[in-house]
This record gives structure tokens, sequence and C-alpha cells, in this order.
């Protein structure tokens, strides 16, 4: 059986969602307070009462940080197939659909290409809501596929992970998508392109553990968990009590697993300004590759 089928459509920021939830009012996990969901959305999806952060889908994070009216969809046209014929609690098939449904996506990475800054960017960007943001076969497929597209632009890749780690549904073959999304990072280095991997709540397990690792600069949005593992887990293996504030960004930044941790409010500010440095390093890099070229040819002239 095929690892993909053919059946997408291009996702538009200017789509509405299928159906309006309804909600007027949200409760805030941290405060339990009632705010007004409008203010939340306003509010970059952070509690007005207390700044704890809400899920932002793909769409609604690309909108935040991309120029208006600039992103493109350039996704691969390909959707997961089941050549494992999984079933646990439900059909891997039904389970997709499900997803679909809730999201409106076919899978949980949206590649695109936009201007940030007017500056032309290619990104990946995941979705939590669909089933969990796990990396298997279309996802894989989708980074490199991003990648390969900033190569050979030769502009910045920046990925938005979001993400639990590999997709159980796929077994070994959302396993490969590490070594292959990892594989494909070279292109990036060989073509002098940047990439800023920017980790969110939360970026965990095979995705972090790989691609999410590999960018020249790292960037953590605050109040991101990160981490390989979950709690429980590592407490009962090693018999111990993990400090309160591990696997936070902090606890990140503080062992040099981040470069750098961000407001929400800020993050499309401060990608910008990234954009603008490395911008400016390649414009001087180039000048000063031309002026060696240009003393050399002198020098030979000379002699």
């Amino acid at each position: 059986m095929s690892l993909f089928n053919q059946k997408y459509f291009k996702v538009s920021l200017e789509q509405q969602p299928k159906e309006a939830d309804g909600v007027l009012w949200l409760k805030c996990k941290n405060c339990r307070e009632l705010v007004f969901k409008k203010r939340v959305i306003e509010n970059f999806n952070i509690c007005p009462n207390c700044d704890e952060y809400f899920f932002l889908t793909a769409k609604e994070r690309i909108a935040l940080l991309v120029d208006e009216g600039s992103f493109q969809d350039i996704s691969r046209p390909i959707v997961a197939g089941d050549p494992l014929e999984f079933v646990d609690s439900k059909p891997y098939p039904q389970r997709l659909e499900e997803a679909f449904q809730k999201t409106g996506l076919h899978d949980a990475a949206i590649v695109g290409e936009a201007t940030m800054g007017e500056m032309p960017v290619i990104l990946t960007v995941m979705d939590f809501q669909f089933i969990g943001g796990s990396m298997g076969s279309v996802m894989g497929e989708q980074i490199a596929h991003g990648i390969k597209t900033a190569a050979e632009k030769r502009c910045p890749f920046i990925l938005v992970s979001a993400t639990g780690g590999a997709r159980m549904q796929e077994g070994i073959i959302s396993l490969m998508q590490m070594a292959k999304t990892t594989s494909a990072r070279q292109l990036l280095a060989k073509a002098g392109s940047v990439f800023i991997s920017v980790m969110t709540y939360p970026t965990t397990a095979g995705v972090q553990a790989s691609i999410a690792s590999l960018g020249d600069i790292i960037v953590a949005e605050k109040g991101a968990l990160i981490g390989f593992t979950g709690r429980r887990v590592i407490e009962e293996t090693i018999k111990e009590k993990l400090p309160p504030e591990f696997q936070t960004d902090q606890f990140a930044l503080e062992r040099g697993l981040v470069d750098r941790v961000v407001k929400r409010s800020e993050m499309r500010k401060e990608l910008i300004h990234l954009l603008q440095f490395f911008g400016n390093k390649k414009s001087k890099s180039k000048k000063a590759d031309k002026e060696g070229i240009n003393l050399l040819k002198q020098g030979s002239a000379h002699g």
C-alpha cells in the first residue's frame, strides 16, 4: 500500500472555520476565571487576567507572524495512508478523518511561503490539535519539502513546533522521519540559508530530539514545554523527584537547549530582528568575498 494518498487542498488564512463553535466565553486553566473569547483572541490568545497562554492553531500562528496577505500554502498535495492498517481504540483512517473534521487540515503541518518584515521566508508550522501535532510520514515529507524549497530559493527557513512527538499509528515509519528531516537539514547549511527553530508548548519527544533542535537559532516561546519524555516516566525510571522547573522554557535556556525565550506578543518582532541580522551578515559576507577576490586579482596583476 502507498505511504501517501493524493488528496489535499490549499490552506488560506482568509478561510473561515467550517462551523462557528458559538463559544463566547473561555475558562482560563490557570486563574480559573471566565474571559470573553474575543478579548483572548485580540490578546494573541493570552488570558488578559493572568497572562496564561491558550493554544494557537497553525493558521492563527501563521497570521500572527507573517506580513498580512503574503502567505501562500506550498505544502505537497499528500495525506497519510495506512500501510500498517493500524487499529487502537479506532482505525487510523477514522482518527485522521476526525482530526480533519476538527481542524480543517489534512495533517499536522502547513508549509508556506511568505514575507516577514518584507523579507521572504519559507515556514513550516505545526498544529497540536491534529493528533497532538504528531510527526508521521506526511509531516516528515512536508518539513523536508519546506527545507528543500528554502535551500533552492536561498531564503530563511522557520520551523514552529507544537508536538507530542512521533505518531504511534505509523510505527517505525514515523520514527524514520527523525532521520529524514535531520538529513534534509544539511541542504540549508550548504545553501547558506539560516534555519530558525521556534519551540512552543509543547515541543517534545522525537521532534524535539531531531529537527527542532537543529536550528541555527532556537527560540522558545514563553511558557513552552520542552523535553523528550514526560516527567512521570522519568521519575518512575530514576526513582527521584524532578525539580518543579524541569522542562520549562527557563530550564532549557539555562542549560543551553535554546538561545532565548520570547513572549508570544513579541515573537514576530524578534523573528524579524533575527532575519535582518542574518540578512545583513550574509550581505556583508558577499561583499567581503567580492572585495577579497578583487584584491587577489589586483595582486596577480601587479605580480
